[in-house]
């Protein structure tokens, strides 16, 4: 058995206490305990097992990731069943039952889309998120008085992969659709090269290089466990019109923060609106 000692935490939770989910439950918190974790947790008793896995699960951002951690710890402890105390194997058979329920939210898929008029011209992007098939949240934002198609493609894209990267971190499916190929190109294909040549490519400058290096960046993070597709523009699919809607709704209310929809989604009245 371990105490929970201060040296223990600062072992399993990085300076500035960011502590994920798996690791709250290793105290014998939840949620809700997690900003006095450090007062609630001192001079509890751990076991062997779950006083290691709380150290092996630091800074591990994806929940995925932290499933693969806990299913080899235990896999490794019962390799090892053999030499270890009966009481220590329960225990560990335990808390992996524990920390690996699965998530009751299910798979997520993100449409998104921006639009410009003229092109170069006003410009706003917007997303449309569905769970389990069912229009959950509509966002908007990232007006520019003097944008283009591409800018607010490649923004619409960005803001999907933030709302996608906390999704994945609550242990979600995430796909995200788009309809931008010169969207998905840049981050998936193109900027890896311009990065390995300090960002520079064979005939002139890259456009739109701020937005790409932040997509691509935060890409790279979780683009094992999100999958990102194209698809084609008004070609019946009900989340690609909605993020349509939202990006001229953007430009209507010149909404520079990208922001969530807080009017009643009535989908009809949604789709009878301006379109990109």
């Amino acid at each position: 058995m371990q105490v929970v000692t201060e040296a223990l935490l600062e072992l399993g939770v990085d300076k500035k206490g960011e502590i994920n989910e798996e690791q709250l439950i290793l105290l014998g918190l939840d949620e809700t305990q997690k900003e006095n974790f450090i007062a609630l947790s001192l001079t509890k008793e751990l076991s062997d097992a779950r006083a290691e896995l709380f150290v092996l699960l630091r800074d591990i951002k994806a929940k995925t990731s932290r499933k693969t951690i806990i299913a080899n710890y235990k896999a490794l402890q019962k390799f090892r069943k053999g030499d270890a105390p009966r009481e220590q194997m329960q225990d560990t058979q335990e808390l992996s039952q524990e920390i690996q329920t699965p998530s009751k939210n299910g798979a997520v898929t993100i449409y998104c889309d921006g639009g410009c008029t003229p092109n170069p011209g006003k410009a706003g992007s917007g997303v449309a998120i569905y769970r389990n098939e069912k229009l959950s949240e509509l966002w908007y934002g990232l007006y520019e008085p003097m944008g283009t198609n591409n800018t607010a493609e490649l923004g619409a894209l960005y803001e999907s992969l933030l709302i996608a990267q906390r999704e994945v971190n609550t242990g979600n499916v995430v796909s995200i659709k788009c309809d931008s190929m010169y969207s998905i190109d840049c981050i998936s294909k193109w900027a890896s090269g311009w990065e390995k040549k300090n960002w520079t490519k064979k005939g002139g400058e890259i456009k739109n290089l701020d937005i790409i290096k932040k997509a691509y960046y935060l890409y790279n993070e979780i683009k094992h466990e999100v999958k990102l597709s194209h698809i084609k523009a008004h070609s019946g699919y009900e989340g690609n019109e909605l993020a349509d809607r939202m990006t001229m709704y953007a430009i209507q209310k010149k909404s520079v923060a990208f922001v969530k929809y807080a009017d009643v989604i009535d989908i009809p009245t949604l789709l009878k609106m301006r379109t990109g």
